[in-house]
C-alpha cells in the first residue's frame, strides 16, 4: 500500500508563513511557445563561482512529512531547497518557489527510501573518506578546492552535515544499483554491434548535439505543474543559471548525471515535437517548454552537423575483366557465371571460391571510405547488409560481385565499440535504478502533513 497526501505542486505552501524572495523576472514565456526561448548565457556550462545571497525562508520547523517510520522536517526541507538553488544557480521567485519546494520534497522522500534500502546491506557502509573523495571530485569539476567548495555552500546557508549525508546516500545508492543489477545491465555483443550499425546507417542524416532537461509530470504533480516549472527554469537559464547545473538538479532524464548532455541525436530517432524544435533551434539557443506524453522537455542546441564526416566499409570482390567495348553476349555470360558463384558465397570463402574459378579475380579491398570508392560500388557499400554479397555490378573494368564484410563510422568523433557498450550499460543502470526506486515508492507509506 502507498499513502500520499499533498496538494499538487504547492504541497508546502501552507507551511510557509512567508518567503522573502528576489524580484521576479519581467519576461514570461509566451502562451504559445515558439521553438526558441533565447540564447543561453555564455556561462551556461561553467561551474558556479560564487554563492547567491541566502533566501530567508520562514518554514515551520516541525514535521513536514513521514516516509514509513522516518520523518522530514522543515529544517530538512530548507536545507535541500538551498542545495538545489546553489547547485542550479537558480534564484527563488514567487513564481518558482513552489516548484523548488516540490523538487526538494521529492528528493528527500527518495533519499529516505534509498537510505532504508541501503541499510539492509551490511557491506554498504560508505566511509567519511569516500564522501570526502566525492566532494573533492565535485570541487575539481567546479575548478576549485574541496575547502573552497564547502565554503561556497556555507555562504549560501547550507550546513555541511546534511549535505555530506546526501552525498553518502548518493554513493551508497549508486553502489547498490550497480551491484544489484550488474548482470541485468550487461550489454551483449549483439546489442553493441546493432548499435554500431545504427550509428553507421544514420551517419549521413542531420544530427544535433543536444542538452536536455526533462520534467516528469507524475513526479512534479501533473502536466500543468511541469509546464509552469519548465517556464521558470527557462527564464532563469536565459538570465544566467548554468544549463548543466539546472539539469543535474531538476531533470528526470538519465542524462541528468552528465549535466543534461544527450550527445549527438540523429534525425528521425526522437519524438516529432522534439525533432521539430531541434530543426528550428539555432546553435546556442534554448527552447521553450516542449510538452510530450508524460512530461515536458527543455532543449539546448549545442551544435549541429549534416552528418558524420566519414563512413568506412570493409569489402571483398570477385571480378571478371571485360572492357567497355565488350559485346552484350560476353557481358551476359560473365554475369551468369558470377550470379552462379553468389550462391553459398560469404565473406569468409569468397576469395577461395574466386581462385578456384578460371578467369575470375578475387581481391580484398580492405577498409575504405565510402566516398573514395568507385561510384558503382558506393550504393552497395552504403545500403547492403553486412555479411551479404551483392548482385553483379558493371564498371569500365569488368563485372563484379561485392561482399560487404564490415561497416563503421570513421573520424575522430566516431565512438569505439567500448564506448558504445559503456553508454548502453549506463543507460541500463539508469533505467533499472529508476524502476527500483519507483517500486520502493509504490510500496512505501508516505504522508505529507497538511
Amino acid at each position: 500500500m502507498r499513502l500520499m497526501r499533498y496538494t499538487t505542486g504547492v504541497a508546502m505552501a501552507a507551511l510557509m508563513a512567508g518567503t522573502a524572495v528576489g524580484q521576479s523576472v519581467a519576461q514570461t514565456a509566451p502562451a504559445q511557445p515558439a521553438p526558441a526561448a533565447g540564447t543561453l548565457n555564455p556561462a551556461a556550462e561553467e561551474a558556479p563561482q560564487r554563492a547567491a545571497a541566502t533566501p530567508q525562508f520562514r518554514l515551520a520547523d516541525g514535521i513536514i512529512a513521514t516516509v514509513n517510520d522516518r520523518i522530514i522536517t522543515g529544517y530538512d526541507l530548507r536545507q535541500r531547497m538551498l542545495v538545489i538553488m546553489a547547485m542550479a544557480q537558480v534564484q527563488p521567485t514567487e513564481e518558482n518557489i513552489a516548484g523548488i519546494q516540490q523538487q526538494a520534497l521529492n528528493d528527500l522522500i527518495e533519499k529516505h527510501l534509498q537510505d532504508a534500502e541501503i541499510a539492509k546491506f551490511e557491506t554498504l557502509r560508505i566511509s567519511d573518506q569516500e564522501v570526502d573523495e566525492e566532494i573533492a571530485g565535485m570541487a575539481r569539476e567546479a575548478g576549485t578546492t574541496a575547502a573552497n567548495y564547502m565554503a561556497f555552500l556555507e555562504q549560501g546557508g547550507i550546513r555541511p552535515q546534511p549535505f555530506r549525508e546526501q552525498i553518502r546516500t548518493e554513493i551508497g545508492w549508486r553502489e547498490l544499483v550497480g551491484g544489484r543489477f550488474r548482470d541485468r545491465a550487461k550489454v551483449s555483443r549483439t546489442q553493441v554491434e546493432q548499435a554500431m550499425r545504427q550509428l553507421t546507417e544514420s551517419a549521413t542524416k542531420p544530427q544535433y548535439l543536444v542538452g536536455e532537461i526533462y520534467l516528469e509530470a507524475s513526479r512534479v504533480g501533473g502536466m500543468q505543474e511541469a509546464m509552469n516549472g519548465a517556464r521558470q527554469l527557462v527564464q532563469q537559464m536565459v538570465q544566467g543559471a548554468p544549463f548543466m547545473a539546472v539539469a543535474r538538479q531538476f531533470s528526470a532524464a538519465p542524462s541528468a548525471a552528465r549535466g543534461g548532455d544527450a550527445g549527438w541525436v540523429v534525425q528521425g530517432t526522437v519524438q516529432p515535437a522534439l525533432e521539430q524544435a531541434m530543426e528550428a533551434l539555432a546553435v546556442g539557443q534554448l527552447s521553450n517548454p516542449i510538452p510530450v506524453e508524460g512530461g515536458v522537455y527543455i532543449l539546448y542546441m549545442r551544435d549541429k552537423r549534416s552528418g558524420a564526416a566519414t563512413s568506412l566499409v570493409q569489402m571483398k570482390q570477385v571480378m571478371i575483366e571485360l572492357p567497355e567495348t565488350a559485346s552484350e553476349a560476353d557481358v551476359a555470360a560473365a554475369t551468369q557465371r558470377l550470379e552462379a558463384l553468389r550462391n553459398g558465397t560469404t565473406c569468409d570463402n569468397i576469395l577461395q571460391r574466386a581462385r578456384a574459378e578460371q578467369g575470375m579475380q578475387g581481391a580484398d579491398l580492405g577498409e575504405s571510405d565510402v566516398a573514395n570508392l568507385l561510384p558503382q560500388f558506393q550504393q552497395v557499400a552504403r545500403s547492403a547488409d553486412v555479411g551479404t554479397v551483392s548482385s553483379v555490378v558493371r564498371t569500365p573494368l569488368g563485372v563484379h560481385i561485392l561482399a560487404v564484410c564490415g561497416r563503421r563510422l570513421g573520424g575522430p568523433e566516431a565512438p569505439s565499440a567500448q564506448q558504445v557498450e559503456a553508454r548502453l550499460q549506463n543507460q541500463n543502470y539508469a533505467m533499472l535504478g529508476r524502476r527500483y526506486l519507483r517500486d520502493l515508492r509504490a510500496d512505501a507509506l508516505i504522508e505529507i502533513k497538511q
